[in-house]
């Protein structure tokens, strides 16, 4: 039975892009747009702070529909931090509820301490056979 067990590090996606909290959120969406992802890591400024992650409808809820100058909006004060992480050895089915049920579409795969990857919600409909 455990063969039939998809782990969440068996469909994450591997490249994380990571960004400051101090870039502006212009260069944000470039990078975003550059990279085609829409989600960002926002880097801990220590060992002991949390990673944050900026999305790109955060870009639009806090930037682009109160029309603000993306220049002068930093990535820290519209990012969502602390993130939820969700184990790599995790079996995906538990990962989609978890994700699902807190109201979010994305979530960062840990192992060991570190961020190896993400999950997202559209990616594991369409990039995977899990129906």
């Amino acid at each position: 039975m455990d063969s039939l067990i998809v782990r969440v590090r068996d469909v994450m996606q591997p490249d994380v892009l990571s960004i400051d909290g101090m870039t502006s959120a212009k260069e944000a969406a470039e990078m975003m747009r550059t990279s085609k992802v829409s989600e960002l890591l926002v880097s801990k400024r220590n060992e002991d702070d949390a990673w944050g992650i900026i999305t790109v409808n955060d870009l639009v809820k806090d930037v682009v529909v109160p029309n603000r100058d993306a220049n002068s909006v930093y990535v820290y004060e519209i990012m969502t931090k602390p993130i939820i992480a969700v184990p790599a050895q995790m079996d995906i089915r538990y990962a989609v509820r978890l994700i699902h049920r807190i109201g979010i579409h994305r979530a960062p795969v840990e192992h060991m301490g570190e961020i190896i990857g993400m999950v997202t919600l559209s990616s594991l409909i369409l990039d995977n056979d899990l129906l």
